[in-house]
C-alpha cells in the first residue's frame, strides 16, 4: 500500500535511470575517480553541485561529492522551476523515494530550521515536481546510505529574504552536535553560446570563491547571469560565513557542449566546495 507521506521521484527515468542497476552504474560513472590523489575536503561546511541530467552535469557533481567527508545530515537548498507553493518551502517530515530507496527527512534539523528562519513554511507542493533537489539523493544514497536531509525549495525572493534564511540555518546547525553539509543546488548561465556562457559563468564563480553572497547576487543582475540557483547559493553562502568560512574551492567547470558538442546555446555547470 503506498506511503502517503514518501515523494515519489518527479524526474526518474529522465534526468537518471529509473531503474536501481542502470542508476547505480551511471552513479558510480559520475563518482570515479581520476586521478589517484584528489585532495579531499575534511573541513566542508557546503558545497555548490548542479542538478542538469546525468549526462550532462552529473561527472561535475560526482567530483563534488567523493571528496566530501562522511556524513550523516544533510540540508539540500535548491531553486524552485516552477513557482507552485510557498517561495521559502521546506519539508519537515516523511521520505522521499527514488530508485535507490528510501531518503528520511530529518525533523530535528526541520524544526531548528522553523525555529531560527520564521520565513519558512512548510509545503509539499513546492517539491512535488521540482528537480533540483531530487537529483542529490541518489548521490548521497549512493555514498551515504543512513543518512537524513532536509530539502528547501527556493523561489523569487529579495536579497534580504535570502540574508534572513542564511543565517537562520548558520543558527540551526550550530546548534546541533552532528552538523549537516549544506548542498546548494544550481545550474549556471543557461542556452547562450558557450563562450559567452563560460565568461559569464567566470564572473559569478569569483564572488563564490571570494565567500561574497551580495557580490554573487549584484553580478547576476548586473550581468544578466541566468543561474537558477543563485537564491540557494546566496543562502549557503551567508551559513557558511557566519559558521566560520575561509576557503572555497572550485572542483570542476563543465558545459552542456562538452557532452553534447553543441556549443550554440549551452548550460554552465559548477562544482565548488566551501571549508
Amino acid at each position: 500500500m503506498p506511503d502517503p507521506a514518501a515523494r515519489p521521484p518527479a524526474v526518474a527515468g529522465r534526468f537518471y535511470p529509473g531503474d536501481r542497476r542502470a542508476l547505480e552504474r551511471e552513479l558510480d560513472r559520475c563518482l570515479r575517480q581520476e586521478t589517484p590523489s584528489e585532495p579531499a575536503f575534511a573541513r566542508a561546511l557546503g558545497c555548490v553541485v548542479p542538478h542538469a541530467g546525468y549526462v550532462y552535469s552529473g561527472a561535475v557533481a560526482g567530483a563534488v561529492y567523493r571528496r566530501l567527508p562522511q556524513r550523516a545530515r544533510f540540508l539540500i537548498l535548491g531553486p524552485n522551476h516552477f513557482g507552485r507553493g510557498e517561495p521559502l518551502a521546506l519539508m519537515s517530515e516523511g521520505v522521499w523515494l527514488t530508485p535507490l530507496g528510501r531518503a528520511t527527512i530529518d525533523r530535528e534539523l526541520a524544526r531548528a530550521l522553523r525555529r531560527h528562519a520564521p520565513l519558512l513554511a512548510d509545503d509539499p507542493v513546492a517539491h512535488a515536481a521540482e528537480h533540483s533537489l531530487e537529483v542529490q539523493i541518489p548521490f548521497l544514497q549512493r555514498l551515504y546510505p543512513a543518512f537524513i536531509f532536509v530539502p528547501i525549495a527556493i523561489g523569487v525572493v529579495h536579497y534580504a529574504a535570502l540574508e534572513a534564511l542564511g543565517h537562520g540555518v548558520a543558527q540551526s546547525i550550530s546548534g546541533l552536535k552532528d552538523r549537516p553539509l549544506i548542498v546548494a543546488s544550481s545550474d549556471m548561465n543557461h542556452y547562450e553560446p558557450d563562450a559567452l556562457t563560460r565568461a559569464k559563468d567566470h564572473e559569478a564563480i569569483e564572488q563564490i570563491l571570494a565567500l561574497d553572497p551580495q557580490g554573487l547576487w549584484d553580478v547576476i543582475h548586473r550581468r544578466d547571469i541566468s543561474m537558477c540557483g543563485y537564491g540557494p547559493v546566496v543562502a549557503m553562502l551567508t551559513a557558511v560565513r557566519d559558521l566560520g568560512a575561509r576557503q572555497a574551492t572550485l572542483v570542476r567547470y563543465a558545459t552542456s557542449a562538452d557532452a553534447s558538442g553543441d556549443t550554440s546555446a549551452v548550460v554552465g555547470y559548477a562544482g565548488i566546495v566551501v571549508e
